[in-house]
C-alpha cells in the first residue's frame, strides 16, 4: 500500500536519522520533510515504532498515513510538487 510520512523534527540529528529510515525502507523523498513509496503493514508499523523511539513526542511530529490507490489518483498537484530529482519515474508514472 502507498504510504505518505511527513516529519516536523527540530533537531537536525534526528531529523537526519528519520529521513535515513525512510530511505532504508525504500520510501522517495518527494519534499524536504515528505516521503512517499509502498510498504506493507509490517514495514508500516515497524517504520512507525523506530521514530517514535527517536523523536521528542512534547515537540516533533511524524505522520504515516496509508493512502489507497484509488485515493491516490485523486491527488491534486499544484505548482512545484515533486523535484523530479528526487522522485523515481515509477512513482511519477502513478502520479499523473
Amino acid at each position: 500500500m502507498l504510504v505518505w510520512v511527513i516529519y516536523d523534527i527540530t533537531e537536525n540529528r534526528i531529523r537526519q536519522k528519520v529521513s535515513d529510515c525512510c530511505k532504508s525502507y525504500g520510501l522517495y523523498r518527494v519534499q524536504k520533510s515528505v516521503f512517499l513509496g509502498d510498504l506493507n503493514s509490517n514495514d508500516r508499523d515497524s517504520l512507525a515504532l523506530e521514530c517514535e523511539e527517536w523523536i521528542d513526542t512534547e515537540k516533533d511530529s511524524v505522520y504515516v498515513f496509508p493512502m489507497d490507490e484509488q485515493s491516490f489518483k485523486q491527488v491534486k498537484l499544484i505548482g512545484q510538487a515533486f523535484d523530479k530529482e528526487l522522485v523515481s519515474d515509477e512513482i511519477i508514472t502513478k502520479l499523473f
